[in-house]
Order: structure tokens, then C-alpha cells, then sequence
């Protein structure tokens, strides 16, 4: 143990040497390491910020949820695309007959999308997302009421004026001040603001409930068409628990061809979506993009490494009859051979705690400028030290090696 701490203390006092005595060499040795470390770190650390954000909006959705659409999230190589056109949207009739036959299902709503401008006195916002659905939607999703309550029973199947909306709209057309009970205009029509929502910021997938308006259907419908396509008709189903989401979809094929009188050889004309073939298509981009950061970092590594090597080689050259006295004192091959190898390991993590540490530094930035939360794992911190790691372990072997196998009487000869 006492050689081992003699050994890094040696090391570390060599390798601070070269950096002292030597800077611009060294520095420019370390950074291809340095470049490496943060070309693969920093798109590690993009995606895992991404991929948390993505199943953060995933999990608002819902992973036990289907929807019942026209359209499919993904479509088969083997199903052109054109026959799609030909299906019928859903329908909100087609929401009761799955709520009378369904045994699987726990909760069923049904929703329509459009943007609208909303007025309240001289301020509006255009463009607001409009969303309208039936009763039980806040059995089905996940909402975050900040001020107020949601839809009482009455007011969704009487189809009231009422509303509920989000941080942006309530900001810009409320100033900040409390909007509950107040008016706004929506298709013309006035709308009492029940309830507003959390304020959530930008999302992956989905749609932000910041600049949203929310309204019974039944009150929708009297003032746009729910059957058009361009509204995205969509029953939401959430599965009971313990029930799989596989038993759900095989019962709502059967109910949704039952209701639409499918024959038996004829094909779906309709969609059941889950938020499995969103992940799986952003695991699959993920994987490609994540190739291509590591073979970019690759190059700047294998500079890096050589590098270290040829450094390593100098300082051998530099130290030869240093390394002739030790040996002629009786130090072991071993010794010299993790004298230098300890040495190249040094260096090659001071180039990867530099790329760390302005990949840290480059999350602060876009954190705090871009309001897009950056965040350096601990895992990529691991991951960063251990490449440079084995870096300056296989950069550092070779030059050990042939330190540790030189003469001492030759060595002692040599000039410094």
C-alpha cells in the first residue's frame, strides 16, 4: 500500500512538473482528450436532458392510456398511406358505446383541438389552443389545477359557458390578477373562467397547457364542428388497473369494429395509439444520433491518446538516467513501469476533468440564457473520467513498458 501511495505521489509531482515546465506542450498534448471528453459527454448530457423531458410529457399523457383515432402514430411499411384518407374520425357517440361495452376500461373522455383568439376586454391572445372535452377528462389525464376546480357534472353534459385556463393566457389578457369569475370571449361567445392551470413551460410531446383554453364539449359543440378532421377528434381511454394495455386495445377493436359493422375480413378503419411507439421512435433516433457523438468523440480521443504516448515518450527520454539511478537503488521493473503508466493516467484525466468541466459550464449557460434544463449526470461524470481513463492507461503502456525494460548502467550514461 505504502508503495502504491509513494508511487502516485511521485506521479503526480512528475506529471505536475510537466505541466509547470512545459505548459503549452502539455496543453496542447491534453486537448484532443479534453475535445474528446466533451464532444461525447456533452451529447450525452443533451439527450438525457431530452429523454427526461420526453417522459415527463409522456407520463402527463399517460402510459396507460389509448387513443381511438383516424390516423395511427406509425404507419406499417406494407399500408400505404393513402388508404387513411378514406376513415372516418372519431365520433363522440362512438365514446358512448365504448363506455356501455368496455369491461376493461376505468375512464373514457373525448377531445377536439383548435386555435382560437381570446378576448378579455382590450387584450387578446391569438392563436390560443383551444381544447374542448367531455366530462371525464381529469379521470383519464393528468391536470394541474393551480386556482379553482374542473368541470363539475353539470356543467359538462349542460354544456356550460364555462373555462379553464392556462399560466400564458391568463398572463397576457389578466395582467397577473386573479381571473376566476371573470369573462373572456372564445368563437365569439362569452366564457366564465372556473379554474386555471399550473404553470408548465415548454413540452415534448403534447400540447402546453400554458396557452390553453379548456371548455366542456357539449359547449364546443354548439360553436365548432367536433366531427372535422382539422379539430383531431380523439377518444381517450385509460385502462383499469391491473389490466394491461394489450387487453385493452384487443377489447376496444372489437367494440370499435362492432360499432362501425365491420365484416370480419374487412381491414380497421381506425387507429389505436399508445405513447409506446412515441418512445420507441425516440429511442430509435437517440441510438443513431448517440453512434455518431461517440464516433465524433473517437477521433479527438485517438489524437488525444496520441499524444499522451508521444509525451510520455519525451518525458522517458527526459528522465532516463533518473530512471537508471532508481533502478541501480534496486526499484523493480514493476515500480518504473506504474511510475510512468500512473503518470500518463494523470494527465489524461486532467484533459477529461477540463472537457467535464466546461460541459458543466456549458449546461449553466443554456440552463439559464435558453430556460432549457441542462443537467450533468453523475453517471456522464463517471463515464467522462473512465474513458480518460483507459485513455491514458493504453496511451501510457507502451512508453512505460520500454522505461521499465531499459539498462541501468546505459540509462545512468545517457545525457538528460
Amino acid at each position: 500500500m505504502l508503495i502504491f501511495v509513494k508511487l502516485f505521489r511521485e506521479s503526480y509531482l512528475f506529471a505536475f512538473q510537466a505541466i509547470i515546465v512545459n505548459k503549452l506542450r502539455t496543453m496542447l498534448t491534453l486537448l484532443g482528450i479534453t475535445i474528446g471528453i466533451f464532444s461525447i459527454i456533452s451529447v450525452f448530457t443533451v439527450f438525457d436532458s431530452l429523454e427526461n423531458k420526453i417522459k415527463t410529457s409522456i407520463d402527463s399523457l399517460g402510459d396507460n392510456v389509448l387513443f381511438v383515432q383516424k390516423w395511427p402514430w406509425a404507419f406499417g411499411s406494407d399500408y400505404p398511406w393513402w388508404k387513411y384518407l378514406s376513415r372516418p374520425v372519431a365520433k363522440i357517440n362512438e365514446l358512448s358505446e365504448i363506455e356501455k361495452r368496455s369491461d376493461a376500461f376505468s375512464a373514457a373522455t373525448f377531445v377536439v383541438g383548435n386555435t382560437k383568439t381570446v378576448k378579455y376586454k382590450s387584450n387578446s391572445v391569438s392563436n390560443a389552443s383551444i381544447m374542448a372535452v367531455s366530462k371525464d377528462y381529469d379521470k383519464v389525464m393528468t391536470m394541474n389545477i393551480a386556482d379553482g376546480r374542473y368541470f363539475s357534472i353539470s356543467e359538462s353534459v349542460g354544456g356550460r359557458a364555462v373555462a379553464i385556463i392556462g399560466n400564458d393566457i391568463v398572463n397576457n389578457l389578466f395582467n397577473n390578477a386573479n381571473p376566476l369569475g371573470k369573462d373572456i370571449t372564445v368563437f365569439g361567445r362569452k366564457v366564465n373562467i372556473v379554474g386555471t392551470f399550473k404553470k408548465e413551460g415548454d413540452v415534448t410531446i403534447g400540447r402546453s397547457v400554458d396557452n390553453q383554453v379548456m371548455l366542456p364539449i357539449n359547449f364546443a359543440r354548439n360553436v365548432m364542428d367536433i366531427s372535422d378532421e382539422s379539430n383531431d377528434p380523439t377518444i381517450i381511454v385509460k385502462a383499469k388497473p391491473n389490466v394491461s394495455n394489450q387487453e385493452l386495445k384487443d377489447e376496444l377493436t372489437g367494440i370499435m369494429r362492432s360499432v362501425r359493422r365491420l365484416k370480419p375480413s374487412a381491414e380497421d378503419n381506425f387507429a389505436i395509439n399508445e405513447m409506446s411507439l412515441i418512445t420507441k421512435g425516440f429511442e430509435g433516433i437517440f441510438s443513431t444520433i448517440s453512434i455518431i457523438g461517440w464516433i465524433i468523440g473517437a477521433f479527438s480521443l485517438i489524437v488525444g491518446g496520441f499524444g499522451i504516448a508521444n509525451i510520455m515518450f519525451v518525458s522517458v527520454k527526459e528522465r532516463t538516467n533518473i530512471i537508471g539511478i532508481q533502478k541501480s537503488l534496486g526499484a523493480k521493473n514493476y515500480f518504473i513501469l506504474l511510475q510512468f503508466l500512473f503518470e500518463a493516467i494523470f494527465l489524461s484525466l486532467i484533459g477529461g476533468f477540463l472537457g467535464l468541466l466546461i460541459v458543466f459550464i456549458g449546461t449553466l449557460i443554456v440552463t439559464y440564457a435558453f430556460d432549457f434544463a441542462l443537467s450533468l449526470t453523475f453517471g456522464n461524470i463517471f463515464l467522462g473520467l473512465s474513458v480518460s481513463f483507459i485513455i491514458g492507461l493504453i496511451a501510457g503502456f507502451i512508453p512505460a513498458f520500454s522505461a521499465s525494460r531499459l539498462n541501468p548502467v546505459e540509462a545512468i550514461r545517457s545525457s538528460s
